[in-house]
């Protein structure tokens, strides 16, 4: 037995699977003519440019879409957690809070931890402690509400994995926050990683990351480091 296996687990990711498919719909189906459109890279080219100029802006105009990560993807955020025995677990981009009950499934596997999620959308917050208290996990969990640049300054100790799963522009920032914490050996993912200057940076082995892309929902641009500096 495991978390995952759990009642309250199992009957809360269905359920919010099913609620995610449904509610982000309309906006998968823009994206794809968006991306049909125009070559894919001038496509992320302008997301980006876009989130550059006004990510709370973006950030806020997304507020009623889960943008979730999918089951498959779940089950390998708490495959990995479960394999380096994390304790403290930043999380960049809460959401809804799917991705958070993988983890804090970990976390309750592991026999116990932090998980410290950062959201900007008040709304969304709401939800993701809702969401986590049905699965019954609320108790390993913090969500921090605003600014992920000023609400994980502080982690309060050292970080054993951390995802990356926000406003896209703000990936390297935000790891360049958190990695003086990181423990050597810490997985760093990151969904949707198309920002260059992230992808180089975790790219080059001097900068301490060795990184290859996850087969894992081939198109979404899952990427997967860990700290070896």
């Amino acid at each position: 037995m495991n978390a995952l296996t759990n009642t309250p687990v199992t009957g809360a990711l269905d359920r919010l699977h099913r609620d995610a498919e449904t509610s982000d719909l309309g906006l998968m189906e823009a994206m794809a003519k968006a991306f049909a459109a125009a070559p894919t890279g001038q496509a992320i080219a302008d997301l980006l440019a876009e989130e550059r100029a006004d990510y709370r802006g973006v950030c806020q105009g997304l507020s009623g879409n889960f943008l979730s990560v999918s089951p498959a993807y779940g089950r390998f955020l708490y495959m990995t957690a479960r394999a380096c025995r994390a304790r403290r677990i930043v999380e960049f981009g809460s959401s809804m809070g799917i991705s958070s009950i993988y983890l804090a499934s970990a976390l309750r596997d592991n026999g116990g931890g932090r998980l410290i999620g950062s959201e900007i959308e008040t709304s969304k917050v709401v939800r993701a402690q809702f969401h986590l208290g049905a699965a019954e996990l609320g108790d390993l969990v913090e969500i921090r509400e605003g600014d992920a640049l000023e609400t994980l300054a502080d982690v309060s100790g050292p970080v054993d994995m951390l995802l990356l799963d926000g406003a896209l522009s703000l990936y390297l920032p935000v790891l360049k926050l958190i990695e003086p914490h990181l423990v050597s050996g810490a997985p760093v993912l990151a969904e949707n990683a198309f920002a260059e200057d992230y992808l180089d940076y975790v790219g080059d082995p001097r900068n301490g990351y060795l990184t290859l892309p996850l087969p894992i929902d081939r198109g979404r641009g899952n990427v997967y480091s860990v700290r070896v500096g």
